[in-house]
């Protein structure tokens, strides 16, 4: 596996030398390469952690990576230091010594003699195999906003894809919590039978998007806080009307759906929606940046891309477990509306109350689904 992803390094910075003339775009495709074998070398050992439900350990190795590149960008803030090759370098210094780390951890598996490493093409075949889908699953994943960003800043500038990352990551940083549960709810659902997959699926779904949905009511707080932190950014930061209801669809999709595909052995078809997706993306992306040449439009593009996956994705883990959840699709839906509509078009002190409103209304007619799976998780916990 190291040796395959030096070798893809490599080609990266072959490729780079031989078509960039751009020194800075030069040096973030090199780092890219380099950053190809430390991560995938140390995310192999992270998911030997994970799946020996050593969970402390890989909390360990993840923790350690984050804090380590907070306290050098720290560092380097606090001394006047804004060279951005350097904020790469502390990135991949973190990720270098979390590698260590994690080798320390698994140091019965990395160190060895050379005698003991015999694969074989059948092992390698069958591991290929299982998780070939996956890959290009995932890949196509990060590729439906991927293409957008691209298209935002070959369009516009590299100043206003910063600005669209930047309301990006803090939507993203809520979803930062979400991915934690499903590192600890995949192991359950592959040991549970198939009708309480039914069961938890509605309980699960019920107890999260109450929350998630309720969590767009502190936007404005967040974004006056934001705005004050980074006024430089201000303006942007209004893009976070249209972005944040991105967190709706992708902790339903990262906790629940993607989970109980996996689970439920679909990664064909995971791969087969992002596909899906992703050639909606690149219409979507051309319809905005090129014919209408509307910035608007391309982030809200977005929001409606992972809108469309988690509904189409959603469709079909339902009629496989047999549970109907169109009414509260459209409900999300619905919200999601609202939440924009407020935030975006009225934009002012009051969005949160009317927000809010709709989010009251929202608990009242789920307030029944919302007692059981309450009472249904109270009852586990109690036993």
């Amino acid at each position: 596996m190291l040796f395959s992803q030096i070798v893809i390094a490599v080609i990266i910075s072959l490729f780079g030398f031989s078509i960039l003339n751009n020194g800075d775009r030069l040096f973030i495709l090199q780092m890219i390469a380099i950053d190809i074998v430390i991560v995938n070398a140390r995310y192999t050992l992270l998911f030997i952690l994970q799946m020996t439900n050593r969970i402390k350990d890989y909390s360990k190795v993840t923790i350690l990576d984050r804090i380590l590149y907070i306290s050098l960008i720290a560092f380097l803030i606090l001394v006047g230091v804004s060279n951005y090759r350097l904020l790469i370098i502390a990135d991949l210094f973190g990720r270098i010594i979390s590698l260590l780390y994690a080798m320390l951890l698994c140091k019965d598996i990395v160190f060895r003699e050379i005698k003991d490493l015999t694969p074989t093409l059948d092992e390698t075949r069958r591991n290929i195999s299982a998780g070939i889908n996956l890959l290009f699953s995932n890949t196509a994943n990060m590729l439906i906003t991927g293409i957008v960003r691209f298209g935002i800043e070959r369009n516009w500038s590299v100043a206003v894809f910063g600005q669209v990352s930047l309301t990006l990551n803090v939507s993203n940083l809520f979803l930062k919590f979400i991915n934690a549960l499903s590192l600890v709810i995949y192991p359950v659902l592959r040991r549970i039978s198939y009708d309480s997959l039914t069961k938890f699926y509605s309980i699960m779904r019920d107890v999260l998007m109450a929350i998630v949905v309720g969590m767009l009511i502190f936007y404005m707080p967040m974004k006056i806080i934001l705005s004050q932190w980074l006024p430089q950014y201000a303006e942007s930061l209004n893009y976070m009307a249209l972005l944040f209801p991105i967190v709706i669809y992708e902790s339903k999709m990262s906790l629940l759906i993607n989970t109980y595909m996996k689970a439920l052995r679909f990664e064909k078809v995971m791969l087969n929606i992002n596909i899906i997706t992703l050639i909606l993306s690149g219409i979507l992306t051309l319809i905005s940046t090129v014919l209408m040449d509307n910035l608007d439009f391309a982030i809200l593009s977005i929001v409606i891309l992972m809108a469309f996956r988690g509904i189409v994705s959603e469709i079909f883990i339902s009629k496989n477990l047999n549970i109907n959840v169109i009414k509260d699709i459209f409900l999300e839906l619905f919200m999601t509306i609202i939440f924009i509509y407020t935030a975006w078009l009225i934009n002012s002190w009051i969005t949160p109350f009317i927000y809010g409103a709709f989010y009251f209304v929202y608990l009242f007619i789920k307030r029944k689904d919302l007692k059981e799976s309450m009472n249904y998780i109270v009852g586990i916990l109690r036993n």
